[in-house]
Formats: C-alpha cells, structure tokens, sequence
C-alpha cells in the first residue's frame, strides 16, 4: 500500500438519496395511494484519508453503487454534504470546480459497458485529457495514452484495437487507464472486479494495489465480496438498508465484528451451507439490535424501515446502534 497520512480528503456527511418510485399520477388517483419513495441511500457518514482504501461492502440492493455516484457528483444528494480536498463536490459543476473533477475518477463495474465499443483505444483513454483541456497537442496525447497502457501492463502498440479485441481482464485495465490518464488523487471503483474470472480478479487487484503504491492513490472500493475487500482494504465499512451500520479497520472488523448482520456476512462465507432457518434468526438479530419493526427480508425495498442514525465509537469502530 502506498504511504497514508491523517489528511483527510473525502468527507461525506449525513448523505441521503432518495427515489420516486411512485406510479403515474392518475394510477394513484385511481388506486387512492400515495407516493412510493425509495431510500437508497439514508444518513451515510464516513471520511477517507490520503492514501487508504476504505471499502463498502453488502448485499445487492444495499446502496453501496449509490453511494459511489454520490461521491463522483453522477447523483446529487437529497440531504447532506460531500467534501473532496475541503470543498464541497457540487462545485464540479461550475467552471472554477474543473480542476476539482479531474482529480476525481471512477471506474466502473462492466468493462463490457462501460467502454465505447467503436472507438480505438486511443480515443477512449484520450477523452478524458481532451474533455478537461489538459492537453491539445496529439503528439503528446499519444504519449500520454502510451504511459498509462505501459502502467496498467497493455502494450502501447494497443491503443489502434477495438475494446472487442481485448479479453475481459484486459477490457478492464483499459478502463483503469482511462481513470488514471488525468493523474487523479481519488479512485472510486464500482465493483471492478465482479464480472471477471476469480485468476482475473487476483490480476487486477494486484495492479490496483501497486498503482496506489506507485501513484499514491486513495480509493473507495465497491463490492459485495468479501474476500476481495479483505485483500485490499485498510478500512470496511458494511452496508445495510441504505447505511452504514459498521465501519472499522480491516483486521479489527474480520476478527471481531460486532454488529449482526457483519457477523451474518462473515458466517456466510466461512460456512456456505447457512440453512434457512439459521438465515431466518440471524435477521431476527438484525431487526431486534436495529430496533426496526415490521418484516424484512435481504432483498426489501426498505420504503418502511426508518430507523434513527444513532451509534457509538469505539477504538476506530462504528457501530450501528438504531
């Protein structure tokens, strides 16, 4: 890992986002229901030092991915605040912020999607120096495009292919080199390894890990695997129904997870063979440590589950109380 200092560069306060999810008007007229609204996201707090990788991890539908497009200005949030290097991340959005959003990328989930599927290599990894103005002349857009291959183990003699002509792992460094062709402080990255084989992902991760080491990279990791947020986190932070409800140091979280739902996740990979009635208690757990009434299940759309943001802190840990 690279060297980490106490600067912290990323704050997020109290972020909340939330959804209409409602049916078209004349259907609740009809139906005599009100507005259906979706709380994705729900009073997140956490900072992120230089250097660190604070990972985020839960079930599918948790709100982790929401969280990420919080922090790179693709969501704005419904209530609370996002600092990145002390200022507040809606001035990405002004002219004077432009500087701001280059040292702020993401990389995303599917390379397969994610990359213009009829654009050269070139012109992929070109577009974000193009965009910002960072660079005009082509020489030395070319040279850059060069750089950032050789730095994520592609041949710069590759930047004439077509993303098909590239594997998935390979599709997937190219889209880290598009991340880092702006020389960015702060990786926010998607679940980037969750579409690739598991040789693959053992690849990718050790290129980000030396990336950090050699550039001095801060991320924010994205996955529901816990294996994988083991490997490269200094800090996990565990989602459920739209919050943070633990947030501790790697070791410390592994080895002594405190909150139910943590230790149910943890039980989950060291015994695979969880039965449903285990599940059944072990969310029962869940619902009476958070203090939420009403029935829950791990794919709920939690439009019922308000609970209060209270919590305690312990030695780094948070712990959601409810």
């Amino acid at each position: 890992m690279s060297a980490r200092s106490d600067e912290v560069i990323v704050k997020a306060d109290g972020i909340a986002k939330y959804f209409d999810v409602s049916p078209p008007w004349l259907n609740r007229v009809l139906e005599r229901s009100g507005r259906q609204i979706l709380h994705a996201v729900d009073g997140v707090s956490f900072t992120i030092r230089r250097g660190e990788t604070l990972s985020l991890v839960g079930e599918s539908g948790c709100g982790k991915s929401t969280v990420a497009r919080l922090l790179v200005g693709l969501y704005t949030p419904t209530r609370g605040r996002v600092e990145f290097f002390g200022r507040d991340l809606g001035e990405m959005n002004t002219a004077a912020g432009r500087g701001l959003r280059q040292k702020l990328q993401m990389i995303f989930q599917d390379p397969y999607a994610s990359l213009n599927p009829r654009w050269r290599v070139h012109d992929i990894v070109a577009e974000p120096l193009i965009a910002h103005g960072l660079m005009r002349d082509r020489e030395q857009i070319t040279a850059r495009v060069d750089e950032v291959l050789q730095q994520v183990k592609l041949s710069p003699a590759d930047r004439v292919k077509y993303p098909h002509q590239f594997s998935g792992g390979q599709r997937q460094r190219l889209s880290i080199a598009r991340a880092l062709a702006t020389k960015p402080e702060f990786l926010v990255c998607d679940e980037p390894t969750s579409a690739l084989d598991v040789s693959v992902q053992a690849q990718v991760l050790n290129l980000m890990k030396d990336l950090q080491r050699e550039l001095g990279l801060t991320y924010l990791f994205i996955s529901h695997n816990l294996a994988v947020v083991h490997h490269i986190s200094d800090r996990v932070g565990v989602m459920y129904l739209g919050k943070v409800v633990e947030l501790a140091p790697r070791r410390t979280l592994f080895e002594t997870p405190r909150h139910p739902y943590t230790r149910m996740l943890l039980d989950a990979i060291r015994k695979a063979g969880l039965n449903r009635a285990r599940i059944r208690d072990a969310l029962y757990e869940v619902r009476e440590y958070a203090g939420v009434s009403g029935r829950i299940r791990l794919d709920t759309t939690r439009n019922n589950v308000t609970p209060a943001i209270l919590g305690h802190v312990e030695h780094g840990r948070f712990v959601f109380d409810g």
